[in-house]
């Protein structure tokens, strides 16, 4: 009997208008007309040409590793054309000539992935070289829509974007093989997507330090690597990296920088850490004297001018604005009004900077203002900020998105984005031990803001990463097709997620313990139960939502005690833990 799994959820659609592929499906049965993968005794080779981006090149030594998980044995990477029967040729777009060559052919069809932002098609051709009876062709728009086809092919045969960071098992399948014609995704709805790692002095930097990366004794490269190829694997782009008090700075580390342009990933900073600064870590009072820009402007542009030469070089997002040294408000006092001309000012001066160091085509550097807490107030005074900067607007901390575009800002060339907790440390109350944002609040916030206007940058402050993996993965879908959620299907999605990662069959119930788990910390959350003086449940009320609990946990053992063992870690760590 043949098996044959489907990708489900793999074709994009009304991003734009093209011919149809159909869809591939993955078989373990290969019949004549199947690409094989892996035949049990050898893997198809992978071509990618010398001239290849750097990124590209490493993402595609990333599918050769998964290829050898999943069926035990590596593809060779050839850099020059390879005889065989089969062959997967990756590359993007006027930067391969083998690929460039199938589109003059005419046997490979790159209508709506051409000029596009980040996308992508994987089609079966025939005879696409000489030697060569059958190839599965990955071409990208650009580098980011290269790689994300190289992952879309890891995930389709069983390599789940959290194999590690989440201990998804991967299934061994010696003989491998797609069926069909083709895919196309992209461009993403969204044209910036990522994430923020704040809050993280709790867990991710003692792990690192201790565990993972103990040679810098704190978050370095080997740590952002894994977080770089984590966020390609779910097509997001964009990170604002850790930041607290006693994180090394991400520029402390020279390899840093380099490393996420090597991988691919645009890097920015945080609301408070404007122009790729981390002041908690970089401002020196000795050097630049006071962190105001009142009494001292020229030594504040001094220490942003450093960052901008040192990394201008590379695909960044630039902050502008200013924020006190740790999320606090801009020093310099006076008036509302005198602080809004104050940002206004600032904004012209890094603007001139960005100019003369990255580009004389200011409007043609990606730049974002987040008018964050008090902020927010500043800008509403503030005269017309330039209209080619996104405006990102935040949420209140507790997922409720404050503004949204009017008319007037939504005319904007910058156009808008929005920036989004699932992790917080302020006032009035924490929520940084487990992620318990619904997400159908998540989507009903983010499809509001996204049909406003917020459509070029969705960032998501994540805490420590973990135990955030599902909330994460729900965002950074929503931001590739945001009207995926129809304002029905929430936790369709969600089974989705879970039939990839923890099988089919577990999938409704783990969705339905999920939704369980959501609603009753949607009444209060598990951080802010210790505040007596509250009186926020009667006895009554408390005995209901203990004996909930308890009927969840038991609904959770259940789950595990049918789970296949592989998946007891995973399962502990997306469902077990959070739960109990």
């Amino acid at each position: 009997m043949k098996k044959s799994t489907s990708i489900l959820a793999f074709v994009v659609t009304g991003l734009f208008s093209l011919r149809a592929l159909a869809s591939l499906s993955l078989t373990e049965s290969p019949g004549p007309n199947d690409f094989t993968l892996g035949n049990g005794q050898s893997a198809t080779a992978m071509l990618v040409e010398t001239n290849s981006d750097p990124a590209v090149i490493r993402a595609a030594g990333d599918l050769a590793d998964d290829v050898q998980q999943v069926t035990g044995f590596k593809p060779t990477i050839e850099s020059e054309t390879a005889g065989g029967k089969f062959l997967i040729i990756a590359g993007t777009l006027g930067q391969s000539p083998a690929i460039d060559r199938l589109v003059t052919a005419g046997k490979l069809d790159v209508t709506g992935v051409r000029g596009q932002w980040e996308s992508y098609v994987l089609q079966i051709v025939k005879q696409p070289l000489p030697g060569v009876d059958t190839a599965l062709v990955i071409a990208g728009s650009d580098r980011r829509g290269t790689i994300y086809g190289i992952y879309t092919l890891s995930e389709m045969i069983g390599v789940s974007p959290w194999y590690w960071w989440a201990d998804v098992p991967v299934k061994h399948r010696s003989r491998l093989a797609l069926r069909g014609d083709g895919l196309r995704q992209g461009p993403p709805a969204v044209k910036y997507r990522g994430i923020f790692l704040n809050d993280e002095d709790w867990g991710l930097r003692p792990w690192a330090a201790k565990t993972f990366d103990p040679k810098t004794g704190n978050i370095g490269p080997k740590t952002y690597a894994k977080i770089f190829e984590l966020l390609l694997r779910l097509h997001a782009n964009y990170l604002w990296p850790a930041m607290h008090p006693g994180t090394a700075a991400f520029n402390s580390f020279p390899a840093d920088a380099k490393l996420a342009d090597d991988y691919g990933i645009v890097m920015g900073s945080s609301h408070c850490e404007q122009m790729l600064r981390n002041n908690v870590s970089e401002w020196d009072d000795q050097k630049y004297g006071d962190y105001n820009f009142v009494t001292n402007p020229d030594g504040v542009l001094k220490y942003w001018e450093e960052r901008v030469r040192t990394n201008g070089k590379y695909e960044n997002l630039y902050t502008l604005g200013m924020r006190g040294i740790h999320d606090g408000a801009m020093p310099g006092g006076g008036t509302e009004r005198e602080k809004a001309e104050r940002l206004h000012t600032i904004i012209a001066d890094q603007r001139a900077m960005l100019a003369r160091l990255v580009n004389p085509n200011v409007a043609a550097v990606p730049q974002i203002f987040c008018p964050y807490k008090e902020v927010l107030p500043l800008y509403q005074l503030m005269p017309d900020i330039p209209d080619d900067i996104t405006i990102v607007w935040p949420d209140d901390n507790y997922g409720y998105v404050r503004q949204f575009s009017n008319a007037r800002e939504r005319a904007r060339s910058g156009g808008a984005g929005g920036y989004y907790h699932v992790s917080y440390w302020g006032r009035p109350h924490d929520y940084l031990w487990l992620c318990s944002t619904p997400p159908a609040l998540i989507a009903e916030e983010m499809t509001k803001a996204y049909d406003y206007g917020a459509n070029r940058v969705w960032m998501l402050n994540v805490g420590d990463l973990k135990p955030a993996e599902l909330d994460i993965e729900f965002f950074l879908k929503l931001a590739w097709n945001t009207h995926a959620w129809d304002g029905t299907n929430t936790y369709d999605l969600l089974e989705k997620q879970f039939a990839r990662r923890l099988g089919r069959e577990a999938a409704p119930e783990l969705t339905a313990i999920m939704a369980e788990y959501y609603r009753l910390n949607f009444q209060r959350k598990p951080e802010h139960m210790g505040f007596p003086d509250k009186n926020w449940f009667t006895a009554g009320e408390a005995a209901q939502r203990l004996a909930a609990w308890s009927r969840l946990v038991a609904r959770v053992d259940a789950v595990g005690r049918n789970l296949p063992g592989d998946r007891h870690n995973a399962f502990f760590e997306l469902v077990g833990y959070p739960v109990r």
